[in-house]
């Protein structure tokens, strides 16, 4: 029986029926276009960011600040010395930086092997000073040439009284920006109140250059100007349409 090649016989027709698609299934390719559907656009999740608990401290404690109205004996700690005096303060300070462990240690054994030589082993080199109660009472002993207080110190209660003993015997005072700036002056985080006790001959004009600028602008000003009591963008934009209602009517 001859075989009859495939090429013959009759074209095969497929008996499998195309399946009906259902309106509710409509297959929708994915593309790769940002804004397509895919991939939406960017946006600003700012407000959806569940922030740490510090960030959030710190800028209701700013918004508090601002809200509510602040006696001056905290507002005074906003006016702090302007860039080119902070300038000139800290390149002193960093000529007096405390010494470290190690720099103490090999000073103190140098001392001690020179037995014989005692008034070279009693001197102290000169350095800035540190720590609130040793600050307050180098003030109060009228030790202190220059003092130099933090502006954010927290809480404020710590250095409230800097300004007011300050003036009270007569000692220059500076605020300036930052703890931590004046923490690195004395190899620590951060450092509330400096004190410039003496300094050497070359840098006395200086030193007579700050006590002026601080005599001017912090001892000799009483600040009594409360701050705060601004209020929000809600609260204003709703205030300014009751004033316009109010000029309309009348």
């Amino acid at each position: 029986m001859p075989k009859i090649s495939k090429k013959d016989g009759k074209k095969g027709t497929s008996t499998k029926a195309t399946p009906k698609k259902h309106p509710l299934f409509v297959k929708r390719p994915k593309v790769g276009g940002i804004g397509s559907g895919s991939i939406g656009p960017k946006r600003d999740l700012t407000r959806l960011v569940r922030w740490p608990k510090y960030v959030r401290l710190q800028r209701q404690k700013m918004v508090l600040y601002k809200r509510l109205k602040v006696p001056p004996a905290i507002n005074q700690f906003q006016s702090t010395a302007d860039k080119n005096t902070c300038r000139t303060l800290f390149r002193l300070l960093n000529k007096y930086r405390p010494e470290t462990r190690a720099e103490k240690k090999a000073r103190l054994l140098e001392a001690a092997k020179a037995d014989s030589d005692k008034a070279a082993a009693g001197t102290k080199p000169l350095f800035v000073k540190y720590g609130i109660n040793h600050v307050t009472a180098l003030v109060e002993n009228k030790k202190a040439k220059l003092v130099v207080i933090a502006h954010d110190v927290d809480p404020i209660e710590l250095v409230i009284h800097l300004p007011a003993l300050c003036r009270k015997t007569d000692t220059p005072y500076i605020i300036v920006k930052g703890k931590s700036r004046l923490g690195s002056v004395v190899h620590t985080k951060t450092a509330t109140a400096l004190v410039v006790e003496d300094v050497r001959k070359e840098d006395q004009a200086d030193l007579a250059t700050l006590v002026s600028y601080a005599r001017e602008n912090f001892n000799s000003v009483t600040r009594h100007n409360w701050g705060g009591g601004k209020l929000g963008h809600k609260s204003a934009t709703a205030q300014a349409k009751l004033m316009k209602a109010a000029k309309r009517e009348a």
